[in-house]
């Protein structure tokens, strides 16, 4: 149970309004009460808390949300809401359960309808909620309870697992949302929202989970409405909030210090969807429990690992975004830089939270600022192809005529430590490119002494073995090894020890957004981002970032669907490396 309960008590006034549970015990007023847990309620949540435990949690990697939210006013939006429909029934408490509200701020938004409400229904399709729960919308758009339902019915899904009881579970799951308009500074109408939701609580134990959906430059005023009138005064409250974290190591560090001002570091939740990705989960339960890998996870063994990212499609109208941004915020400094830490980190104590964020942090300290001649930054252009014309970046009417935005990037880090001295991290990521893809590459070394080196002839680069973990799409693990073709003569090929998800596991693999959403909800940190972690990564960037935009770096022109700008192999030759998804080899 401890799991479910926050374990931050109020010991700050500024802090005081975000009451919360830990071991048993509740901070409320200043004051200690004793909470006993309803036994009921604890025999329903249990079994499936316990084999969660026994489960791996599971990581995975996409594009960047792919659903950027462009900066908005304070101000109103939407038409005049429809008449309020007949309220659904909505299931009776029983005495003594917890209920947990799940409130997403920025319901409206692409976000929200297309990630945030289908991974809450397909969590609880598969029984993975507790059994009383609500749901709110809340956002400046006008519109009732019905509304609500309707616009996030047509995004949800049974893909899962096709079951008789599906459309079922969609009527039962919409009985539980429910919709609240107000502003997102404005602390009268958040005192509204708690009102609805004490209604639905129904004076139980609540726990209360916030999701920003919404852009950076209100975070604090919602957060300072939501602590002040609308936390739980008896459970736990906790707060997701969606990337970006700032912009420079400045900015970033004025956001949490906005933030720290309402809640504790425990109470917030800093989302990165990679890693919620399967693949990025499973990446420690491969190194860390097979025996064959670990003993080479290092520099005697690896010549180099690669993190590529990629995406075969431009800002496509959601350039004011991105622009703001550009591809080294976007995905280098947050989705890449996390999986680097994970892969790069040394044996954490436990499975704890804490110990695995504490052992990322210590790879971070260990790199230094990224030096801007081991950087290459490029920009697609409109391109014909088969007939068909691609607009270029600046083409896009959201984008500035004269912008140097990169929306390429590829760089090489190195980590000062004795297990990786010396070897390259090279990280690549781009929009409009040859292909989509999101994956980890490690190229080990030639083995020294060849006997069969002969059979390679002088490229010795294509006998070197690789492991290869496609985060997306179809996710797979696979090794590359050496081996003799059948026949009489000695012919060596090349060829893959392969385990291709959709093959071994046929089960659709979840959403990372249904992965994450769990977490918060059972008080899981791991894969969530601290703030010295965030502190870390960007100390590696920002003095980067600042010398591009101060000496106006022009980013290096590339075709709309090609490969990416020239330098990028420059990069990698100067490192002695050779890009590995550009072998024609998928």
């Amino acid at each position: 149970m401890a799991k479910l309960l926050s374990n931050s008590c109020c010991s700050h006034s500024s802090l005081s309004t975000f009451s919360s549970v830990h071991n048993e015990r509740l901070c409320y007023s200043g004051k200690l009460i004793k909470v006993l847990p309803s036994v009921s309620h604890f025999s329903k949540w249990a079994p499936r808390i316990l084999a969660r435990i026994q489960l791996t949690s599971h990581f995975e990697l996409n594009s960047s949300n792919g659903y950027p939210l462009n900066a908005v006013s304070l101000q109103d939006e939407g038409s005049a809401a429809n008449p309020q429909a007949e309220e659904p029934h909505f299931p009776e408490l029983g005495e003594g359960d917890s209920t947990l509200s799940i409130t997403v701020v920025g319901a409206s938004g692409d976000l929200a309808k297309k990630k945030i409400f289908p991974a809450l229904f397909a969590l609880y399709y598969e029984d993975w909620l507790p059994e009383n729960f609500v749901v709110f919308g809340y956002s400046r758009t006008k519109m009732n309870d019905e509304e609500l339902r309707n616009m996030i019915s047509r995004t949800l899904t049974c893909r899962i697992d096709q079951r008789e009881n599906c459309e079922d579970k969609m009527t039962q799951f919409l009985k539980r949302c429910f919709y609240h308009s107000g502003q997102y500074n404005s602390e009268e109408h958040f005192l509204e929202l708690d009102s609805k939701l004490k209604e639905k609580e129904g004076g139980r134990l609540s726990n209360r989970l916030f999701y920003l959906s919404i852009p950076p430059n209100i975070f604090v005023d919602v957060v300072r409405c939501a602590s002040t009138k609308a936390s739980s005064m008896s459970g736990w409250t906790r707060v997701i909030v969606e990337k970006p974290f700032g912009r420079d190591s400045e900015s970033s560090n004025e956001l949490t210090r906005s933030l720290k001002q309402y809640l504790t570091e425990d109470q917030i939740f800093r989302i990165d969807h990679y890693l919620g990705k399967e693949l990025v989960e499973n990446l420690s339960v491969l190194r860390f429990s097979n025996l064959v890998f670990e003993p080479l996870w290092s520099r005697n063994y690896i010549r180099n690992v690669q993190l590529i990212f990629s995406e075969d499609f431009g800002t496509e109208g959601r350039g004011g975004y991105f622009d703001n941004y550009g591809i080294i915020r976007d995905i280098m400094q947050n989705h890449l830089l996390q999986i680097l830490a994970l892969f790069a980190m040394e044996t954490p104590v436990s499975l704890d939270a804490e110990d695995i964020r504490n052992e990322k942090v210590k790879v971070l300290r260990s790199m230094g600022p990224l030096q801007l001649e081991d950087v290459i930054v490029g920009q697609y252009k409109g391109h014909s192809k088969g007939g068909k014309s691609y607009p270029g970046y600046t083409d896009d009417p959201t984008v500035p005529k004269n912008s140097i935005t990169p929306t390429f990037a590829a760089a090489a880090l190195f980590i000062n430590n004795a297990r990786w001295d010396g070897v390259p991290f090279l990280m690549k990521a781009g929009k409009a490119l040859h292909t989509r893809r999101a994956e980890i590459r490690v190229q080990f070394r030639h083995v020294p002494g060849n006997l069969y080196k002969r059979n390679f002839g002088t490229d010795l680069d294509k006998a070197t073995n690789e492991l290869v973990l496609r985060v997306q799409p179809d996710e797979a693990i696979y090794l590359k090894i050496n081996n003799k073709v059948p026949g009489l003569g000695m012919r060596l090929d090349r060829s893959d020890l392969n385990l291709l998800y959709k093959a071994r596991y046929p089960r659709e693999i979840p959403d990372a957004y249904e992965r994450l959403l769990l977490d918060a909800v059972e008080g899981e940190r791991r894969l969530f981002i601290r703030s010295d972690e965030l502190d870390a990564a960007w100390a590696l960037f920002t003095p980067l970032l600042k010398e591009l935009e101060e000496k106006k770096i022009a980013p290096e022109l590339y075709p709309y669907g090609s490969r990416g700008p020239v330098g990028a192999h420059y990069l990698a030759a100067k490192h002695n490396v050779r890009w590995g998804d550009l072998a024609g080899d998928e």
